[in-house]
């Protein structure tokens, strides 16, 4: 392997440093070994039941729908706008793909707006400019599960006809000002994935928050039947109403889930300890070393997901990424913007300019970040960035 500075043999020694690593948190194999012998492995058994009671209760919601992906729950968010021709859907452009091609696979034309430096959610000014009589909906992704600037979006749509959607991915259990994120739009989702907080390998989730949207969303998540109805005895037997798929998720998934979801305090403790041990590390010298580091508002809670530096250019970028590889930190870059991606450009409403999002994503590095990362795997990771910064600016 290779070391991070010639000659430094310990380095060459030591083994790399992922940037994700899945664990196992609690009861997860148990509860897997259960459901694959209980009978029941397709969707909707107990262990999704438990697992979207607890979802269910922590926002306070009308209903939680666990589905194959958060993907898949953007599809569905798509389908129960019930799109009109000319309809369009404002989404950030630093964001993953999933954001947007939900909306466009529904047919609603994008609008990609900027980010505030800041915190990476939507700039609500940028938003203000860009609604008009066709915007349905504008989604907010809490990046990193930092709250987007919620009360300034909430300004901008006033009193039109426009519906506040959360991508909520990075930030399952965070706060905004007391109140969960996930709860100030019509809909959320929420993502399960190998690199999320909280994962079943694949998995997502659709938050209603309004009881408009119950019995639709039901029929969507049932391939369009009303085969919920006939779950509940109020119909003798189900058909075809209405668009749909097969977006539930599998009992198998559910119950490696909900073994995740009942160590909710154990996993954010431990993500918050990572969070927190490179801000030791890193604010005192962040100034020196050319580093911008992300900002919580006082008295919100974050998701935890990811811990992300900025550096001065992409060429810093560039050089300080490859250094911390070649030490053996698997950091990352994040999204490359979608206004400008060809599929932003084919799928887009209007062209619209991001600068901040062209800025941001050409200088910014996530940092190894999972629950088991331990003090001294911190250590190595601040010291290989240290480094690195240093070697450039010498």
């Amino acid at each position: 392997m290779a070391a991070s500075r010639p000659g430094n043999t310990a380095i060459a020694t030591l083994p790399p440093i992922p940037f994700n690593r899945p664990a196992l948190m609690g009861k997860e194999l148990d509860y897997v070994r259960r459901a694959a012998e209980g009978g029941h492995t397709s969707a909707a058994g107990p262990f999704s039941a438990q697992a979207a009671a607890l979802l269910r209760e922590a926002h306070g919601a009308a209903d939680v729908i666990l589905t194959t992906s958060c993907t898949d729950a953007l599809e569905m968010a798509a389908l129960l706008l019930d799109r009109r021709p000319g309809d369009t859907v404002i989404v950030p452009s630093f964001t993953f793909v999933s954001t947007a091609l939900a909306f466009a696979r529904e047919g609603f034309g994008l609008v990609f707006a900027d980010v505030e430096p800041e915190h990476l959610g939507l700039d609500a000014s940028h938003v203000a400019s860009l609604l008009d009589e066709h915007t349905r909906a504008v989604v907010a992704v809490h990046y990193g599960g930092i709250a987007a600037d919620l009360p300034g979006l909430a300004r901008a749509i006033g009193d039109r006809p426009v519906d506040l959607l959360e991508d909520n991915a990075h930030g399952l259990f965070a706060t905004f000002r007391g109140r969960p994120l996930g709860t100030f739009g019509r809909l959320a989702t929420l993502s399960f994935h190998e690199t999320k907080n909280f994962t079943c390998g694949e998995g997502g989730a659709l938050v209603l928050n309004e009881e408009r949207d119950l019995d639709r969303a039901h029929l969507l998540l049932h391939k369009g039947t009303n085969r919920r109805a006939f779950m509940l005895g109020e119909v003798d037997k189900y058909s075809w109403h209405d668009l749909g798929s097969s977006f539930g998720l599998s009992e198998i998934n559910a119950a490696y889930l909900l073994a995740q979801l009942e160590m909710k305090q154990a996993i954010l403790t431990r993500r918050r300890g990572v969070f927190d041990g490179y801000e030791r590390r890193l604010r005192p010298h962040a100034a020196a070393l050319g580093l911008t580091l992300p900002e919580v508002p006082p008295g919100d809670v974050p998701g935890y997901h990811l811990y992300y530096v900025l550096l001065p250019d992409r060429p810093t970028r560039d050089r300080v990424l490859a250094a911390l590889r070649s030490s053996g930190v698997m950091a990352t870059f994040h999204y490359v913007p979608l206004h400008s991606a060809p599929g932003g450009r084919r799928f887009a409403a209007r062209p619209t300019d991001c600068p901040v999002t062209d800025d941001v994503s050409g200088r910014l590095i996530r940092l190894p970040f999972y629950n088991t990362l331990a003090p001294a795997e911190l250590d190595r990771v601040v010291e290989a960035l240290v480094a690195a910064c240093r070697d450039g600016r010498a």
